[in-house]
């Protein structure tokens, strides 16, 4: 079959690790069951993969890949979930020590076929074109956590979030109006600010770092060490950061006479539930609420796609499609 892997880890020129062409079938194991990819979803963890980053040259090749919607065996239009955990765990499978994403230690969805454990399937619901519902299991559940689960926000309070185009931050525009938020965001990039007001429908933009006009009751963080200040200082007293990634590096000064002087409650959020995905993709189909694509491409032209968003030449996200 078809498939887009990491045939080695390159720190400095990720790209050079990617390769593409054909790859043996997978073969499911007990309780797995094998999808036909439709479409696949971009998202930085696969530019980390390739950098060697939650990935060993012991599994190596690897197919990347951790979004995906398809059809399975018996022919269901299915969403995949990409957190493969124990099977014996019970609970919240984001706080499984043994979990994984699809990618790091069983194939990914860059391929024509993936197999997943059954209980990772979810149905995709009509309304949802499968170049939509690829977008859903990673980034967007990512932000729908972070939203509705960790930060403890209510209709009419006002939040932040932190740099603005990336597919994270994009979901969490949309499903914050969709909510009820007051919604601000930050960016570098005059162009992405003004549409993350005209097209996504955030209440204001902001240059990174500055001043804005009140505090906010919660910030939300993937950039990491260029922002945290930033996000501290724009936190009410009593407010929440709740944070999901460290794009700019994971070591920023603490400052925890901050923190605690205002009470500031500082949460980490890793991806999601199977049920949290579940509602998320009941909120897309009862609301209207869409994923915000980019561009979409042809899995073939799967290097294009890295390229972008590694140069960061991208509003929202990339798609790709897959023939069978």
């Amino acid at each position: 079959m078809f498939a887009a892997y990491a045939a080695r880890l390159d720190a400095r020129d990720p790209l050079s690790a990617l390769e593409w062409g054909e790859r043996p079938e997978p073969e499911p194991a007990p309780d797995w069951v094998r999808v036909d990819v439709r479409a696949t979803a971009l998202n930085h963890h696969d530019l980390w993969s390739l950098r060697g980053v939650g990935l060993a040259e012991k599994q190596l090749p690897m197919i990347l890949g951790c979004d995906a919607a398809g059809v399975d065996e018996d022919g269901n239009e299915v969403v995949v979930h990409a957190v493969v955990g124990d099977p014996h765990w019970r609970g919240d499978e984001t706080l499984d020590p043994r979990r994984s994403l699809l990618s790091e230690r069983h194939p990914g969805t860059f391929a024509q076929q993936v197999a997943v454990p059954r209980a990772n399937l979810l149905p995709k619901p009509a309304s949802l074109s499968f170049e939509e519902a690829a977008c859903l299991p990673t980034s967007w559940l990512t932000a729908y956590r972070m939203l509705f689960t960790q930060s403890g926000l209510r209709p009419g309070d006002t939040v932040l979030v932190q740099g603005a185009g990336g597919g994270v931050s994009t979901a969490l525009v949309v499903l914050g109006k969709a909510a009820g938020l007051r919604v601000w965001v930050t960016g570098r990039d005059e162009a992405k600010r003004t549409r993350a007001v005209d097209k996504l429908g955030a209440d204001a933009a902001f240059e990174s770092g500055a001043r804005l006009p009140e505090r906010v009751d919660a910030v939300m963080e993937t950039v990491g060490e260029a922002t945290w200040s930033h996000s501290l200082k724009s936190l009410r007293p009593g407010g929440t950061l709740v944070c999901s990634g460290a794009t700019t590096g994971p070591n920023p000064p603490a400052e925890l006479n901050r923190i605690f002087y205002l009470g500031l409650r500082v949460v980490g959020s890793t991806m999601g539930t199977r049920d949290e995905l579940a509602a998320l993709l009941r909120l897309c189909d009862q609301s209207g609420v869409r994923p915000v694509i980019d561009r979409v491409l042809p899995l073939s032209q799967v290097k294009d796609g890295l390229a972008a968003m590694a140069d960061g030449d991208l509003f929202g996200k990339v798609v790709f499609t897959v023939q069978s």
